[in-house]
């Protein structure tokens, strides 16, 4: 019997890439760039499924391609929002994604940019580095202590959810959060959460605002001047959601006029381009999309969305399906 056709558009981790050349046609985009639009549509003849990265805009004149051969995009990921769905469902694709592996990791990188971005680690190295280090000194880097600081997050999903209890178990922080819907008593039990209705409460009272939302129409630039001028001046933006959910230009206005101590940052609205003034300031920490970055954690990914495919040519329900 002939073997589906997959083209993965970046090379996996070792072990999940395996599996899908043992199991399929693969094909591997080797070239170390992103397919242009025009080898993507070309994609969408030629192949019976596309495993998508974040990296890969999947627009409506790519998934509207007259007589495509795909049936499936199995995403590389867990954010979606490359990707326009109500294109796919249109033209009959389905689309699946990659929940609950790499929450941790993720979190991992929140409460790393946390304790950089409070303790000036940054700006540290960079100095060490650069030959500017004068010694031990009795003012020098001074940061803040994050113990018993109150913890904001937007959104809390699993990710979330793993950043509070990282950080309430790790730096004694208290936590609050604002989401669409309150979660379960227990879960808010779980963390000693108090739920906060109001996005702009929950910014003007915490001393860390952690954001963990998904991008898209309704969440873009949710983080704008008006929010940002809410915070507190010795308050801490961390970003390890979607670029596109805070207006950079005016993360930078507030940081240049010390409006807010420092921000960490892993992700950004035009990657891989950074808001040019956010590289001048000593004040932000800036990490290269990290949040999933373990072998363990993308080999997870690459085999979550193998299973996906799997069960999509066995003719059997789809378990991350999104359309």
């Amino acid at each position: 019997m002939t073997r589906p056709k997959v083209l993965l558009t970046r090379p996996w981790p070792d072990q999940a890439q395996a599996y899908m050349q043992a199991h399929y046609d693969t094909t591997v985009n080797m070239s170390g760039r992103g397919l242009s639009k025009d080898e993507l549509i070309a994609a969408m003849i030629n192949y019976d499924a596309i495993c998508p990265a974040v990296t890969d805009r999947m627009d409506s004149e790519i998934l509207s391609v007259a007589s495509p051969r795909v049936k499936i995009l199995g995403n590389f990921g867990v954010g979606y929002e490359h990707i326009d769905l109500l294109s796919a469902k249109a033209a009959g694709i389905v689309v699946s994604n990659t929940p609950d592996v790499l929450t941790e990791a993720t979190a991992d990188i929140a409460l790393m940019l946390m304790l950089m971005a409070s303790r000036r680690a940054g700006e540290g190295e960079r100095q060490l580095r650069s030959g500017g280090w004068k010694g031990w000194g009795t003012t020098a880097l001074m940061g803040q202590s994050l113990e018993g600081k109150a913890l904001g997050l937007v959104g809390f999903g699993r990710i979330a959810q793993a950043t509070a209890r990282k950080a309430k178990n790790a730096l004694g922080m208290r936590i609050f959060y604002s989401s669409r819907r309150r979660v379960a008593v227990e879960i808010e039990s779980e963390f000693d959460a108090v739920y906060i209705e109001s996005l702009e409460e929950l910014a003007s009272s915490c001393d860390v605002m952690s954001l963990h939302i998904p991008g898209g129409d309704e969440t873009f630039q949710l983080v704008d001047a008006r929010l940002l001028a809410l915070m507190k001046p010795t308050a801490i933006l961390i970003n390890t959601a979607r670029g596109s959910v805070v207006d950079e230009r005016a993360l930078a206005d507030a940081l240049m006029s010390k409006n807010l101590w420092a921000a960490g940052l892993d992700v950004y609205a035009h990657e891989p381009q950074v808001y040019p003034a956010l590289l001048d300031l000593e004040s932000v920490v800036l990490l290269p999309h990290l949040g999933s970055a373990t072998v363990e954690t993308r080999n997870a990914m690459g085999l979550r969305a193998a299973a996906n495919i799997d069960q999509f040519f066995a003719g059997e329900p789809v378990r991350d399906r999104l359309v």
